[in-house]
């Protein structure tokens, strides 16, 4: 069976086509699928699935891409953080792709959310584009290692993968490691250990091959986990197993 550990089933091109997609799942074996918020003005629709559905989980954090919304405080994602079914703080981290120009706003909820994480004794989910330095700079000044978490949808080198992997995170590969041209990720999903490994889809984007270009959904999940076991010459049970028991043992999911 598989996990999906990421992905936005709240966002309008998958929420409209739930029953479908909770179907799909079932039909590809994949068991259970982590909700990921973006901000505090949709919250309470990832928090209202994971709610409906035994098998829904959700984080609750804002996305460092989003410059015009509600900044969060650790006071408000620590209390959104105590719902039982909110088993993270994120995502959240650095982006420097997309915004230029003076970011220390986006470090400085990126400091919030780690110490909400702290206060609430719950895992990180953290984005990082184009600021890995930063990025583990902050984690280590916040000692985010304390509260552990996970490097969704992992695109940087191994060098940066060994660091995280020093700080207690987990590495999470979504479709892109499927892709021809993700030379470097391919080689870092041969060497992260299998205990540290998560897998997703950051649904509904970055479907992998052989979706790739399409709507991506958590069915499809178990694309990644192929090409992983092919790239560590192993089997497909052997990875969907390990993920699947790496998901549980890291968001404390019984």
């Amino acid at each position: 069976m598989f996990v999906d550990s990421h992905c936005h089933l709240d966002f309008p091109d998958l929420a409209n086509n739930l029953d479908q997609l909770l179907e799909n799942m079932r039909a590809n074996q994949v068991t259970h699928a982590l909700c990921v918020g973006v901000n505090l003005a949709h919250f309470p629709r990832v928090r209202a699935l994971a709610e409906t559905y035994p098998n829904l989980f959700a984080s609750v954090g804002v996305h460092p891409d989003y410059e015009n919304t509600e900044e969060p405080t650790v006071e408000k994602l620590t209390e959104l953080a105590e719902h039982p079914k909110v088993v993270a703080l994120g995502e959240t981290g650095l982006d420097y792709f997309r915004l230029k120009g003076d970011l220390e706003w986006q470090r400085d909820r990126f400091r919030c959310h780690i110490r909400a994480a702290k206060q609430s004794s719950k895992p990180l989910i953290i984005h990082t584009r184009a600021a890995a330095e930063d990025t583990l700079r902050v984690m280590e000044e916040e000692r985010a290692d304390e509260v552990g978490g996970v490097m969704h949808c992992f695109t940087e080198s191994w060098e940066v993968a060994q660091r995280a992997l020093d700080l207690n995170f987990y590495i999470s590969f979504s479709g892109i490691v499927t892709f021809k041209n993700a030379a470097t990720i391919k080689e870092v999903a041969k060497n992260v250990p299998l205990d540290r490994m998560l897998i997703e889809t950051d649904s509904p984007y970055l479907a992998p091959v052989p979706h790739r270009g399409k709507t991506n959904q958590p069915a499809f999940v178990c694309h990644v986990a192929e090409e992983i076991a092919r790239l560590r010459e192993k089997s497909i049970v052997e990875i969907a197993a390990a993920t699947t028991d790496n998901f549980f043992n890291l968001f404390k999911v019984a």
